[in-house]
């Protein structure tokens, strides 16, 4: 493919602005058990007597379960409805060492919320969680600052 159409296709291609396409998190590889699946569909709304089958995709999970009334269901489901999504987001955000990679990471995170559905509890927890690590390298930023200046 000559680089000219190369460059045209790619002008117009999506940018990586999710964790899974920025490789950030890698939930197809991911173990999750029956009783995760049961959790998160319950919070979801759904009335799951139990799991059939569950298989990972790279960005989205299929689950087979039956229902109450012992009807098989089958859909496509989001990995941010489980608790092993937040937990995975919650350790990007711990491990952000400097200011710069906390905002790159804060940046995909406003994309996330704008154009992702999460729970309530969990968006919530998020971003309280972004807002403690700014403030904890805000605050050792200002200190690493301050003892510079009383070195000199």
């Amino acid at each position: 493919m000559s680089r000219q159409l190369r460059h045209k296709i790619n002008k117009y291609r999506r940018q990586r602005k999710n964790l899974i396409s920025t490789h950030k998190i890698k939930p197809e590889h991911w173990q999750i058990s029956e009783a995760e699946a049961k959790l998160a569909l319950i919070a979801k709304g759904f009335k799951v007597k139990e799991i059939k089958k569950i298989h990972c995709l790279k960005y989205q999970v299929s689950i087979s379960f039956w229902d109450m009334q012992g009807n098989i269901c089958c859909s496509f489901f989001s990995y941010r409805i489980f608790a092993l999504w937040q937990r995975e987001v919650e350790k990007l955000i711990d491990n952000c060492q400097s200011l710069k990679a906390w905002a790159r990471l804060n940046y995909l995170m406003s994309y996330e919320f704008a154009y992702y559905h999460y729970l309530g509890e969990t968006e919530q927890a998020l971003h309280q969680a972004l807002e403690n690590r700014f403030l904890v390298l805000n605050s050792t930023t200002q200190s690493a600052a301050f003892s510079e200046v009383e070195l000199q």
